[in-house]
């Protein structure tokens, strides 16, 4: 069974950090394009990272330039999105995502298997 889990989210305070780990079961990740994404109640949901398969290329959206870096460890089927100097507006659900073709994006709708979520919440 496919399956992709986030985990590593939480409360943290503002300028924290958070690890969020996606760990993938029934298939191998190192074929693919990986998105994290992110959703807030009442807004869609918008991309935040990606990671190439060959581990080359990356993208981050503006807002999290600087703060955020993204990684893949085939190893352990997992990849990780490290995010620093967090702020309130960074609190939203975090999915991750997969994505069979080459090419980095993060246009929604090219995505194929999504996890479930992880919640984080920056907040004093």
């Amino acid at each position: 069974q496919v399956q992709l889990v986030e985990s590593g989210g939480g409360l943290v305070q503002p300028g924290g950090s958070l690890r969020l780990s996606c760990a993938a079961s029934g298939f191998t990740l190192d074929n693919y394009v990986i998105g994290w994404f992110r959703q807030v109640p009442g807004k869609e949901r918008e991309g935040v990272s990606c990671i190439s398969s060959n581990n080359r290329s990356r993208y981050f959206v503006d807002g999290v330039k600087g703060r955020f870096t993204i990684s893949r460890d085939n190893a352990k089927n997992t990849v990780y999105l490290q995010m620093n100097s967090l702020k309130p507006e960074d609190t939203a659900v975090y999915y991750c995502a997969t994505r069979k073709a080459l090419g980095i994006t993060l246009r929604l709708r090219e995505y194929e298997h999504w996890g479930q979520g992880t919640q984080v919440t920056v907040s004093s």
